[in-house]
């Protein structure tokens, strides 16, 4: 029977009843999509190439020798689990609209993919989510790209070597458009982080059983079905059973500098005193910076990042309406089909620790930043209209309650209020909008396919 995408129950990989064509989809579905590999150093190679025969031949050559199952992955990750055994490293490897046509697809081809917003290609989508003009990107991304190949692991030894082993494979005809390096930052209690300090990725939608058995769920499923990230792949020898997903890559840089002095600013107009400061920038992230969910405490609490709750019992007198994840996951029944499963990644090396109190001029004001990565079923409800109608919506969930102040874009051409003290009715009187202090420098659109496409190519 063909693989249910709607199940809401989450997958039992491992399991002995398990029908034989999802053994088949995981046996030919890339890794990192419905579980996270390990990807504390990242490379990403943004390729184009020039003729047929040779790109399918690197893209084959790659999928065959280079490139392991989600299968695979998930018994590298059972097994690192029991014994500690390590892992190897993950390749992936997505293709844009314009490198299906130059592998030889045509435009009628093409329509086969649902989305049009792949269809698209991120250039011609700007003016629907208030992106920069395509002439300020970078060099990088102001180009065509055709491919995308990422190379992770724990380590960088494995990444270089794989790195190096993959660019021999690179034909003549073709080229290496630009690079990111990607590098995880940790607290010290050892939580992943981004540049503004804040943990970073605890919530999120999870699709198979080993995941969702660890966590609490009194409040909160975080079991989503298949169908939030896989789509059958149009081009694969059996669209009943050789998946693939919808792939966004974003690279964000972040004013740390500038974000840092309007958490002072802001704590400083609502007469914030002592440890109760936090709670400035707590507002603006949704979470204190060890991750805690403002929504839930008034001061940061240590211990395991909180994911089991909602916001169903605050209006907004703890988290604001506008605070960055209650603006992108706003944890209520009729949003979960448009979340994503994010895969971001750090870049940019920093001598300060971006965790401490440190004064805000020694922060950086550029060259960081996050290399956003999410994986979708539908790029145009999940990706686009997480940042269109959420992010950039001043009038959502709330009238007048603001653009996200994190990833929100556009004129910030209205005044917002905060509470004043946690759980309190009483508001601070209205004032503008922090200033935008994460900028979009490029990025595009791609779909991850499956190993049996690339392999038969």
């Amino acid at each position: 029977m063909p693989v249910d995408l709607d199940n809401a129950r989450p997958l039992a990989w491992d399991s002995a009843t398990l029908d034989a064509d999802t053994k088949e989809m995981l046996d030919n579905l890339q890794p990192n999509i419905l579980r996270a590999h390990v990807r504390e150093h990242l490379s990403l190679l943004f390729i184009r190439f020039n003729d047929i025969s040779d790109g399918k031949r690197f893209l084959r050559t790659i999928a065959t020798r280079h490139m392991k199952s989600a299968r695979k992955h998930l018994e590298e990750v059972r097994g690192f689990a029991e014994d500690r055994k390590p892992g190897t490293p993950y390749v992936g490897l997505g293709i844009s609209k314009a490198g299906y046509r130059d592998l030889g697809h045509s435009v009628e081809d093409l329509r086969r993919f649902g989305d049009r917003t792949f269809r698209d290609g991120m250039k011609r989508r700007v003016a629907e989510i208030n992106d920069p003009a395509v002439p300020e990107w970078e060099a990088t991304y102001q180009r065509e790209i055709h491919a995308v190949v990422l190379i992770g692991d724990a380590s960088p030894e494995p990444v270089a070597k794989l790195r190096g082993e993959i660019l021999k494979l690179l034909p003549g005809t073709a080229r290496v458009l630009g690079e990111e390096m990607g590098k995880g930052m940790r607290n010290p209690a050892g939580d992943g982080i981004e540049h503004f300090g804040y943990v970073d990725g605890r919530s999120q939608p999870l699709f198979v059983a080993d995941e969702v058995d660890k966590e609490p769920r009194r409040h909160w499923n975080p079991a989503f079905p298949l169908g939030n990230v896989l789509v059958a792949d149009p081009f694969a020898p059996n669209a009943d059973r050789h998946f693939g997903s919808y792939f966004v890559f974003r690279k964000l840089e972040q004013n740390v500098r500038a974000f840092k002095e309007i958490e002072q600013d802001l704590a400083d107009a609502l007469g914030l005193t002592g440890a109760d400061r936090d709670r400035a920038g707590a507002m603006l992230v949704g979470r204190f910076k060890d991750g805690t969910p403002v929504t839930s405490k008034a001061r940061a609490g240590g211990g395991p990042v909180a994911n089991d709750f909602t916001f169903d019992a605050d209006p907004g007198d703890k988290c604001p309406f506008s605070g960055h994840i209650r603006k992108t996951n706003p944890r209520f029944d009729g949003i979960r089909n448009v979340l994503m499963a994010r895969r971001g990644q750090t870049y940019g090396e920093r001598s300060d620790q971006p965790w401490d109190d440190a004064a805000p001029g020694t922060r950086p004001s550029a060259g960081v930043g996050l290399l956003f990565m999410a994986f979708n079923s539908s790029l145009e409800n999940q990706f686009e209209f997480t940042q269109r109608d959420w992010a950039n919506n001043p009038d959502f969930l709330n009238p007048a309650t603001g653009h996200d102040p994190v990833i929100g874009q556009g004129v910030r051409d209205i005044k917002v209020s905060f509470p004043k003290a946690w759980g309190k009715p009483e508001m601070s009187p209205p004032q503008t909008q922090i200033q935008q202090t994460v900028t979009m420098l490029g990025g595009e659109y791609f779909f991850m396919p499956s190993l049996a496409y690339l392999r038969a190519l």
